[in-house]
């Protein structure tokens, strides 16, 4: 930063020395006048350092820190590494998610809520909170909101076991839609190569409750032409 520099004064200032002339009084001398003190130059202004900003480190290793805290279960100080991470990359989506999912695990609902949405406002292409967001949204009864949420998150990456799962959970126990539950467990089951014996239990139950499609008429004949008519 330029800062402004005082004028110069001459380089040297004169002094200009008063001499008395002689006094003719007993023979003595008058002592010469002292010589007037020179002005002083006023001195340019000093630059104010100030002190460099500390550092915030490297926002990937910051990261990778806090979700190895996360998987060694020490969840109190992964808390606190995403809060830090989220407060000094305030631009970044991932920090509040994760520091989301690290409330939603220790029974803060509203304050994992309130993260989620700020990290689908920074990323609306953020599938994870999406997801999360809308089984936050079912465990607090808000089931069109929980709905809009899985939506979301598939339309995003339409091959997302978990929201198809989740999705199909929704219909099936609180929306009491079977047949579009069973479209999302048939999903999941799809993707996952039926890795959940359970959800294999659910959709054949569904299935007993579903009536299955009715078959297609078939097609009746037509009437064979009256006699002597052209056909």
């Amino acid at each position: 930063m330029r800062f402004p520099i005082a004028s110069r004064h001459p380089a040297a200032s004169r002094w200009l020395l008063t001499v008395v002339a002689a006094a003719v009084l007993a023979g003595c001398q008058a002592p010469a006048s002292k010589p007037a003190a020179p002005k002083a130059e006023p001195s340019p202004p000093v630059a104010v350092q100030k002190p460099a900003a500390p550092s915030k480190g490297d926002p990937d290793e910051r990261f990778k820190a806090a979700l190895k805290l996360l998987k060694d279960r020490q969840s109190k100080e992964a808390r606190e590494a995403f809060f830090n991470l989220a407060k000094d990359f305030p631009e970044f989506s991932g920090p509040f998610a994760d520091l989301a999912i690290v409330q939603a695990q220790a029974k803060q609902p509203q304050l994992a809520i309130a993260n989620f949405e700020k990290a689908t406002r920074l990323n609306p292409q953020n599938a994870l909170a999406w997801n999360w967001l809308g089984t936050l949204y079912r465990e607090g009864n808000d089931f069109p909101k929980a709905e809009a949420a899985y939506t979301s998150a598939l339309a995003i990456k339409p091959d997302y076991a978990a929201a198809h799962l989740n999705l199909g959970i929704l219909n099936d126990v609180y929306l009491r839609r079977p047949q579009t539950a069973l479209t999302h467990y048939r999903e999941y089951q799809r993707i996952t190569n039926g890795e959940r014996l359970i959800v294999a239990a659910w959709i054949r139950d569904l299935e007993s409750q579903v009536p299955p499609p009715a078959p297609a008429a078939a097609p009746t004949a037509a009437p064979a032409p009256a006699a002597g008519a052209t056909p």
